[in-house]
C-alpha cells in the first residue's frame, strides 16, 4: 500500500476519534491491514472496508458516513478545509446539522495537528483557574455559544452518586442472611452431593427513578437546553430516567434522548417538540402528566425535578391541586427555578405561591455550580433545610 494512503487513513481515524467514535491505535492498524487485504477497488468497496473496521454500533454509521464524505471527497485535506471555512450562503433557512459541525471541528483540529515550524510563543496560563471559576458561576442566559458548549460538557460530567435503595426483592448475596435453597441444592448436585455449599440471598438494591419535567417556554429556553444535556448524560449511566417537556402541552422526549450522540439527541428532541420557546401552561401540563404518566414512571419512590419559573397567570387553583397530586405521587419533589439567581427575588407571583406549599425543596438552576449543588443534594437522604420552600412563603 502506498505510504500516503496509510497516512490518510491514520488522519481519518484521528478525526473520527475527535468526533466521538472509539477509535484506537489498534483499530487504525486493522483498517490499514483490511484495505491491504481487500484492495482499494471502487469507492464503495473502500467505504465498506473502513466501515467494517471503524463502526461497531448502528448509531455510529451516521457520523462515519458524514466523515467519509467530507474527508475523502477531495484528494487533499487542506483544499477541503478551505471549502468548509469559506462563507457560503445557505440555500434554505434551518438549523445546521450537529454531526457535520462536529466533524468540521474535528477536521480543523487535524489541520492544526500537522507539524509546522512556528516561532516559540510563551503562553501565560495564570488566569486559567479564574476563568473556570467564572464559567462555573456565570448565568446560562449570559453565556456565548462557546461558553454554552463548555458548560454542557461540564454539566454532562456531573453524574449522580450511588444512591441505590434496598427493595423487597432478593438477589444473590454471599453475606445475605437468608439461605437460597434452590442454588444450594444445585451446587450440591454439581459436587456429587458430598459437599453442601450454602448459597445466600440478600435485599436487592436499585436506583430510584428520576423524572424531569422541563419548562421550554421562551423565558426558559436557555436553561432547558442545559438541563436536557444533563438528562442525556444521566441516561447513559442510569436506566430509569424519564424526561418530559412542557410549554403549552406535555411531550415525552425520553426516547429521543436515548440516542448515544448528544447533538443528535437534542436535535431529535427539538424536532419532536412543537411548542419550543412558546407560551407557558403549567397547570394543564402537570394535569396531563398526572393523568397519563404518573402511574407508569413514578413507581418505586421516584424523585421529580420540576424545572420552571412558575410564572402561571391563569388557573392558580388548578395549579395548586395538580402540584399537590404530583407531590403525593412521588418520594421527593424538587423545584428548580432560575429566578432565584436574583438577590431581590420574592415569592409574590400567584403561580409561585401556588407551587411552593407542595414541593420539598426550592433551588436555583442558572449556572454550572447550581447543577453541581443539585447533584450533591440528590445524594442526601433528607432535604436541605436551607432550601425549604416554607421559608419563601414566610418572607413573602
Amino acid at each position: 500500500m502506498a505510504e500516503a494512503l496509510a497516512e490518510n487513513i491514520a488522519h481519518f481515524a484521528r478525526a473520527l476519534r475527535v468526533a466521538g467514535l472509539p477509535v484506537g491505535p489498534g483499530t487504525v492498524l486493522d483498517a490499514i491491514a483490511a484495505v491491504e487485504a481487500a484492495g482499494i477497488g471502487s469507492r464503495d468497496d473502500f467505504y465498506w472496508t473502513l466501515h467494517a473496521v471503524f463502526v461497531r454500533k448502528h448509531e455510529q454509521s451516521v457520523t462515519f458516513r458524514t466523515a467519509f464524505e467530507i474527508f475523502w471527497k477531495r484528494r487533499h485535506l487542506m483544499e477541503k478545509l478551505l471549502s468548509i471555512l469559506m462563507p457560503v450562503a445557505p440555500a434554505a433557512p434551518g438549523k445546521p446539522d450537529p454531526v457535520s459541525l462536529r466533524l468540521q471541528e474535528a477536521f480543523f483540529k487535524q489541520a492544526e495537528s500537522v507539524p509546522v515550524e512556528k516561532p516559540e510563543i510563551e503562553v501565560d496560563a495564570s488566569l486559567t483557574v479564574s476563568d473556570i471559576e467564572v464559567l462555573q458561576k456565570k448565568d446560562f442566559a449570559q453565556m456565548t455559544a462557546a461558553e454554552i458548549a463548555e458548560a454542557n460538557r461540564r454539566v454532562a460530567a456531573l453524574i449522580l452518586p450511588d444512591d441505590a435503595v434496598p427493595t423487597r426483592r432478593l438477589a444473590p448475596d454471599p453475606r445475605g442472611r437468608r439461605i437460597d435453597l434452590r442454588r444450594t441444592l444445585r451446587r450440591s448436585i454439581a459436587e456429587g452431593g458430598a459437599i453442601i455449599d450454602l448459597a445466600r440471598r440478600g435485599p436487592k438494591s436499585k436506583h430510584p427513578p428520576l423524572v424531569i419535567l422541563c419548562d421550554i417556554s421562551g423565558s426558559m429556553s436557555q436553561y432547558s437546553r442545559v438541563i436536557l444535556h444533563f438528562a442525556h448524560a444521566l441516561m447513559e449511566h442510569r436506566r430509569h430516567v424519564h424526561v418530559f417537556t412542557f410549554g403549552t402541552r406535555l411531550t415525552n422526549v425520553t426516547r429521543m434522548l436515548r440516542a448515544k450522540d448528544p447533538d443528535e439527541a437534542l436535535a431529535a428532541c427539538t424536532a419532536a417538540v412543537d411548542d419550543w420557546s412558546g407560551g407557558t401552561r403549567i397547570a394543564p401540563s402537570i394535569h396531563a402528566f398526572n393523568r397519563l404518566w404518573s402511574r407508569r414512571v413514578l413507581a418505586g419512590g421516584a424523585v421529580v425535578l420540576l424545572v420552571t419559573d412558575g410564572l402561571e397567570r391563569d388557573g392558580t387553583a388548578d395549579l395548586a391541586r395538580e402540584a399537590d397530586r404530583l407531590h403525593r405521587s412521588c418520594r421527593r419533589l424538587v423545584w428548580l427555578n432560575p429566578l432565584l439567581r436574583f438577590d431581590g427575588f420574592e415569592a409574590r407571583a400567584q403561580g409561585i405561591r401556588a407551587l411552593l406549599p407542595h414541593v420539598d425543596e426550592f433551588r436555583t438552576i442558572h449556572n454550572v455550580a447550581a447543577v453541581a449543588e443539585l447533584v450533591a443534594a440528590l445524594d442526601a437522604r433528607r432535604p436541605d433545610r436551607s432550601h425549604d420552600p416554607r421559608l419563601w412563603l414566610k418572607v413573602a
